[in-house]
Order: structure tokens, then sequence, then C-alpha cells
């Protein structure tokens, strides 16, 4: 079982779980949750295990806003908080992990992480990005690529097929905007939530992530 993870000290806090491997490999992962999860989505359990077997440290950590209220979606003012509490992660992922340092999101937390590694190339040695919300749903006018530009972190994006926050032709489109190294790795036939939804498990979908991730960051 996962250690529970708790830094009062810093503010934001960090809290969420850690997964600690048998053989590390130096390397740690900072998980981060969408808007509507929080760190006990199934996606990201499944995710943590298969990394932390690999070797890397994991924490799964909930954001600023779901640590202060246990349900519903982020307000338009917690954005900047909870970039902070993603930089507070990374470095207290940096207290138990010698080597690289990779910070992942699902939706809301995977943008926020673009965003704080637009800001500051050198926190993270990589970007991991599951099912990127380019745009609303319906309003593939409304794109959420102004920071893309300035994305100097190499990032691989998970996305389905059929996921309504953006189609594989527009993510191709918005991944040109990036001068860093990127990858798109398409998930057949799944929308957002990447075929973790209630009891559904897209159980081969982890072990593939991480091979991607690897041979991507080589």
């Amino acid at each position: 079982m996962p250690e529970t993870f708790a830094n009062l000290i810093l503010d934001p806090p960090v809290r969420g779980f850690l997964h600690f491997p048998e053989t590390p490999n130096t390397n740690g992962l900072v998980l981060a949750h969408g808007a509507g999860g929080d760190a006990n989505s199934p996606f990201l359990i499944a995710l943590a295990e298969v990394f932390k077997d690999a070797g890397f440290t994991v924490l799964r950590c909930n954001l600023p806003f779901r640590q202060n209220r246990s349900f519903g979606p982020p307000r338009p003012g917690d954005a900047v908080r909870d970039r902070a509490g993603l930089k507070n992660a990374v470095g207290g992922m940096r207290n138990l992990a010698s080597g690289r340092v990779f910070l992942a999101g699902h939706s809301y937390g995977g943008r926020q992480a673009t965003m704080l590694c637009a800001e500051e190339p050198e926190l993270a040695g990589g970007l991991l990005l599951l099912s990127y919300p380019l745009h609303a749903p319906g309003r593939p006018d409304q794109l959420r690529t102004q920071h893309l530009p300035n994305l100097r972190t190499s990032a691989l994006f998970v996305h389905g097929t059929r996921d309504p926050f953006g189609t594989i032709e527009e993510m191709q489109a918005a991944l040109k905007l990036i001068p860093a190294k990127t990858k798109l790795l398409p998930v057949e036939g799944v929308g957002h939530d990447l075929g973790f939804k209630g009891k559904s498990r897209n159980g081969a979908l982890p072990a593939a992530v991480l091979n991607t991730f690897r041979s991507f960051l080589e």
C-alpha cells in the first residue's frame, strides 16, 4: 500500500500518496488529477503502480483546490495556487529521488503542469500529459494554447480518439506550437477518461504509457 505523504510546512501544502519502488531507478514522478477527480483516480493509481514497479518513486498528489473542497471543479481563482502546489510537489519529490523528476497530470492537472513548466522550464525533466483539455467540449474556437510556444520541456501527450476536449487532428496541430520535443500517443476508441470510468478499466494502457514514455525520453 502507498504511504500517505503530507508536508504542512509548505504553502500550499503537498498532500497525497507515495509509491516507493523495491529497486529505485533514482527517478521520481509527480501525478496530478483532473478537475473532477482527486489523487484516488483509478487511472492515476494504476499508472502509479506500473511506474513504481519500473523503479520510479511516485507521488499521487491532491491539488490545492481539492485539498480545500472534496468535490466540484476548480474555481477561476484556483489555478495560480494549484500551480504553486505542483511546484512544491516537485520540490518535495527532489528530496526523495536523486535523479530526474517528471511531472504528469490528467486533464486540468496536465494543463496546469504545462503552464507551470512554460514559466519555469528547468522545473521538470519531462512532462506526461493525459487527456490534455485543448478546448471545452463544443468550443474548438477557444483553444487553450496561448502558453504552448513557451513550453521548452519535453512532453508526451496521451489522448483518446473520442475525447470531446480535442480531436487527434487538433492535438497534432497544437503540438506544432511547442518548441520542445513532443510525441502524441493516441488511444483508440476512448474518451477523456482514457477507458477508466466507473468499473471500466483499460488494463493495458498504463504499461503502454510507461513504455512509450521511457522510449520517448531516451
